[in-house]
């Protein structure tokens, strides 16, 4: 997804199929018609028609990861309170009575850094500001699953009046908090970017303890700031800063709270 701070507008793709460029798709959603998201195959051939490439994109080393999948019994995956028992075979599944057990994302995890997000926040001379994402997915996750990434709010928000924010992580947990939206609704009350993303994350990690990822914030001033929640296998968050008075991208760190 791509945010305009000025206008508001928004475009945004997904579950895009073919095509390598998926945010400059979201453009053109943006540039070139009225709504906001457009989703699965009719996104796809939206992409051909607006002139971007179909290509296979399946790669040696994703249908290798694929294989080894399958070979291990569809382990890890997302699935819950199915038959058969989707902790020990794969599917296809069909629902069961539920077990009322609360379910941990972690558990279903091979490691945190098991996704590909990228997100961006960019403030322009003219005090301009837009905010992007783009990611390939959660691995293993069902067929269909919408993350955070195209949603407003959750993967990115822009607002020229008063900062800009992306979000990473568990995008099914960020889309019910909408992290991005909180962070700039807090600069815009005078927060340093800094607490601003600290505040939008630590709701998350309330009510979900074992929650992982992060928040990269900026204002319109230029100040910026990020936060992360830490998990056994993430303790600090690397970010990129870029601006006219360094002299090249300078890679950033923060503990996690």
């Amino acid at each position: 997804m791509i945010m305009n701070g000025d206008t508001m507008e928004v475009g945004a793709v997904a579950d895009l199929r073919r095509i390598k460029n998926a945010i400059g798709v979201a453009r053109a959603v943006m540039e070139h018609t009225m709504h906001t998201l457009l989703v699965g195959e009719s996104a796809s051939i939206f992409a051909e028609n607006m002139g971007f490439h179909n290509e296979d994109l399946t790669t040696n080393h994703s249908m290798s990861v694929y294989l080894k999948w399958m070979i291990n019994n569809c382990q890890p995956n997302f699935w819950k309170d199915v038959t058969p028992d989707a902790t020990k075979m794969c599917g296809p599944y069909k629902p069961s009575k539920p077990s009322h057990q609360k379910w941990s994302m972690l558990q279903h995890l091979t490691d945190v850094h098991n996704h590909d997000t990228v997100g961006m926040v960019v403030i322009h001379k003219s005090g301009q500001i837009a905010a992007g994402t783009s990611t390939n997915g959660l691995n293993h996750k069902v067929s269909g699953r919408v993350g955070d990434s195209p949603i407003v709010g959750a993967g990115a928000y822009a607002d020229s009046t008063a900062g800009g924010a992306a979000a990473t992580g568990d995008g099914d947990i960020i889309m019910r908090f909408l992290p991005s939206f909180r962070a700039v609704e807090y600069m815009r009350m005078g927060e340093d970017p800094t607490v601003a993303c600290q505040k939008s994350i630590s709701r998350m990690k309330k009510f979900y303890p074992e929650y992982f990822g992060a928040v990269i914030c900026a204002n319109t001033t230029g100040s910026y700031g990020a936060a992360c929640t830490k998990t056994a296998n993430l303790h600090q968050f690397n970010f990129m800063v870029y601006s006219a008075s360094e002299h090249g991208p300078v890679e950033k760190v923060v503990d996690c709270l």
